[in-house]
């Protein structure tokens, strides 16, 4: 079983392939730590970008944000969702690839699942198993843990999976954190997360889903839990994804659905003693699976899906064409 694992996080999926990068991933250095800081130098955080030469980037560690071009993407989520995407504008904005002495106005402005999901495709071009996992850091603000996306990747010679996070230059910014061997506890897991917050062991609001908007406790802990199951079958989601039956209403899930989340917490807790039984659910469990977007509601889905779908009143596809209709 444990070869079966270490394949299954050797593949990619559509997110992590890296097509004709492959080759070029592989002349990436083998150290973890130095290929994290490589990788970090290629992408500004959007927050970063945003806060300018302040806070974190008072001192410039992630270079001059007065030299970002004004009309350049604030932030390329929507634009470069696959690491080859990622790949192919680095090469384009400069031709020698991976550099550390990136140009400001060549890199590009991406947040945590992406830089995660680039790792994560070095990683298994190069033949290592490699998995992103998303979850919530308590390590960038006291009394608040962020929801944030990291990496592991399987050591042989240490025989376990060791945690990173390359998000960021946080030892060089001296953060009390062991950057590419983060320690089990802290790191705040989906599955661990919830639990807690179900049980009444931890309090649901100071896990914060960076929407704007204070989305935290359940909503912000199921959208998490359901993204840490895909990206443990290497389907990493963007933020513009949820299961269908989730999309519009992750705070009036039921106690049913809370329940079922439940059950799926307790199998990611472990999840490679529980491998089996995540796959199945993978494999058979269309709500946990079928996806709407920004382009896909609840009608799209078919009869199939009818006894868990939303009422088409109260999909987004809905709205959009009731609007359209209506108004032009």
């Amino acid at each position: 079983m444990k070869e079966k694992i270490l394949e299954h996080y050797r593949k990619t999926g559509a997110f992590t392939y890296s097509g004709l990068y492959a080759q070029y991933f592989r002349t990436l250095p083998d150290d973890i730590a130095q290929l994290g800081r490589l990788v970090c130098s290629q992408v500004i955080h959007r927050v970063t970008l945003k806060e300018g030469n302040t806070n974190f980037n008072a001192t410039l560690l992630y270079g001059d944000m007065k030299r970002y071009p004004w009309f350049a993407p604030r932030c390329h989520d929507d634009l470069l969702i696959t690491a080859a995407s990622m790949a192919a504008e680095l090469f384009r904005l400069d031709e020698r690839g991976f550099t550390k002495d990136r140009d400001v106005e060549s890199k590009i402005v991406v947040t945590c699942r992406y830089v995660s999901v680039l790792m994560s495709a070095i990683l298994k071009a190069k033949g290592i198993p490699a998995r992103s996992r998303a979850g919530f850091a308590p390590y960038f603000k006291n009394g608040i843990s962020m929801d944030h996306w990291i990496n592991q990747y399987f050591c042989e010679k240490e025989n376990r999976w060791i945690t990173f996070d390359a998000d960021g230059f946080y030892e060089e910014a001296g953060m009390e954190i062991r950057q590419y061997d983060i320690p089990h506890e802290k790191f705040n897991w989906a599955a661990e997360s919830w639990i807690a917050v179900r049980y009444g062991k931890s309090d649901g609001k100071k896990f914060l889903y960076a929407d704007g908007k204070g989305t935290c406790g359940i909503p912000a802990l199921a959208r998490y839990l359901v993204y840490d199951f895909h990206a443990l079958m290497n389907n990493e989601l963007t933020f513009s994804f949820l299961p269908e039956f989730m999309d519009g209403r992750l705070d009036s899930l039921s106690e049913k659905e809370l329940c079922e989340f439940d059950e799926l917490a307790e199998l990611l807790l472990d999840p490679d003693k529980n491998f089996k039984k995540i796959c199945s659910i993978w494999e058979t469990n269309r709500k946990f699976r079928v996806l709407n977007s920004p382009l896909v509601g609840s009608c799209d889905h078919g009869a199939e899906y009818k006894e868990w779908s939303l009422p088409l009143k109260y999909s987004k596809a809905f709205l959009l064409y009731f609007f359209y209709f209506k108004f032009t």
